[in-house]
């Protein structure tokens, strides 16, 4: 499957990181994580296309995770598209619908599936065999791990996982220990006094003995440009020992 990064950016807006978005993609099937702000765009400009995206998997409720999240409703259903379906954590039918109650004209134009999972069992989401686990952070929320439609194996040995927002702790170490490629959430640079989000050293040592084949941050705020070689410098030095690349809109990475 190829993973395209469609939006690395965080709730506070630079030009060239859109908010949280992540497009999988096995060349039959296609899931994308998290619709904040710019995704829809950003979208738009891959060959799936929004046409293309009828599952949503959210990690958690926050508004740079779900801000595009009715213009993307909209705008399928302009195409001439019949469906979508949103899966998440528990709320996420109460954020749909309370969204649709606010732009009450979308409501009915296409059929519409929302879906609240959990971490006690796999599910598929848009073929994807998908596992969760709770992350760190000051709204609940869920990390995922991703086996493609293609694969026998579990999603707990897929070669991806995504954090959403999270804390470094052991616990996220353990979930993605194997995986060929772990995004991140990495915020703010060491010098930056924040909860809630981990910083390269913190990250650095949490992941340390995990076998991970390469480490994207992503979720980066301003306070990070032109610091983001000093950071993967820092992440390393902290006792990660795989690859480590800042996320950039646009990058793709085959698994």
């Amino acid at each position: 499957m190829e993973l395209t990064v469609l939006g690395s950016g965080s709730a506070m807006p630079v030009p060239d990181r859109a908010q949280a978005g992540y497009l999988l993609d096995d060349g039959d099937r296609s899931l994308l994580v998290d619709c904040g702000s710019g995704v829809l765009g950003r979208l738009a400009g891959t060959d799936t296309g929004y046409e293309g995206v009828s599952t949503v998997l959210l990690t958690h409720h926050h508004l740079d995770h779900v801000a595009a999240l009715l213009p993307l409703l909209k705008a399928r259903w302009l195409a001439g598209e019949e469906h979508l379906e949103v899966v998440g954590p528990a709320g996420t039918k109460a954020l749909v619908d309370g969204l649709l109650d606010v732009h009450d004209y979308l409501d009915g134009r296409i059929d519409l599936a929302i879906r609240e999972v959990s971490a006690s069992r796999p599910f598929a989401a848009a073929g994807f065999d998908v596992t969760a686990r709770e992350t760190r952070h000051s709204m609940d929320g869920f990390a995922y791990r991703f086996s493609p439609p293609s694969s026998d194996a579990p999603p707990g040995d897929g070669p991806l996982a995504l954090s959403g927002d999270t804390e470094a702790f052991a616990g996220m170490a353990r979930f993605a220990d194997g995986v060929d490629c772990l995004v991140h959430d990495c915020s703010f640079p060491d010098d930056v006094d924040v909860s809630n989000h981990p910083r390269p050293t913190s990250l650095g040592e949490s992941l340390a003995g995990a076998e991970i084949g390469t480490l994207l941050l992503s979720h980066l705020y301003p306070h990070t440009g032109g610091r983001e070689r000093e950071m993967e410098q820092q992440v390393r030095e902290a006792g990660f020992d795989g690859e480590v690349r800042a996320a950039e809109d646009g990058l793709r990475v085959s698994l």
